[in-house]
């Protein structure tokens, strides 16, 4: 599993969030890697159909590459900006298309493992009204669906000061923690009108 956390605080309620899932992760067994995204982006897509000299090189390239390639999971952590997600999570997701554009020459082998991952999503407010979420929740659902991925989870934390989604009553915290444990076992499904399926949606106990 792969952490990413889109906040640059290091004592943040993102970084609040991805602890809990590492910890959750681990007692499941689950190797993980965290990673904060501003220690590895330091600009931002460029155009890629018109060559330049690109901006200092940073560490994007070995993150998605080595780290998030062949990560069997991810999950996206990251503070609402401006009711997004925020600046360093979208830039990750954006330069991935340096990657797999038709030209790159490792387009077949960046594609083929770009797919067919499980993804999760915590997400830390201000706010707590359930809108403030859909956005980041949409963007990324339906990455999971381009990438024919399953997006098995999502928590909302409610907090400003750093760390005081601790105190959120819901618990996201221990939210957080359970996504992590059972990332790998949870079941997903998103159906289609010719899908098979049985017409019950949790198979019968024992």
């Amino acid at each position: 599993m792969l952490i990413l956390i889109g906040s640059p605080r290091r004592d943040g309620n993102s970084a609040a969030l991805a602890e809990a899932v590492r910890r959750g992760a681990e007692a499941a067994g689950t190797r993980t890697q965290v990673c904060f995204l501003d220690d590895c982006i330091a600009r931002l897509l460029h155009d890629t159909r018109n060559p330049r000299e690109s901006a200092a090189e940073d560490g994007y390239e070995e993150l998605f590459l080595e780290r998030f390639l062949p990560a069997d999971g991810v999950v996206f952590c990251t503070p609402v900006y401006w009711y997004g997600m925020s600046a360093q999570t979208k830039a990750f997701l954006d330069r991935s298309f340096e990657y797999y554009v038709a030209g790159h020459p490792r387009h077949d082998e960046v594609l083929a493992g770009m797919q067919h991952k499980r993804i999760g999503l915590c997400v830390a407010s201000e706010e707590s009204y359930p809108g403030v979420t859909l956005g980041i929740v949409h963007q990324l659902q339906e990455f999971a669906r381009y990438t024919h991925s399953s997006f098995v989870g999502v928590v909302h934390g409610v907090g400003n000061r750093r760390g005081e989604v601790a105190d959120d009553p819901r618990n996201p915290v221990a939210a957080a923690e359970a996504l992590g444990r059972e990332f790998f076992a949870r079941a997903y499904s998103d159906y289609r009108a010719d899908s098979p399926r049985s017409t019950a949606v949790w198979a019968a106990a024992g």
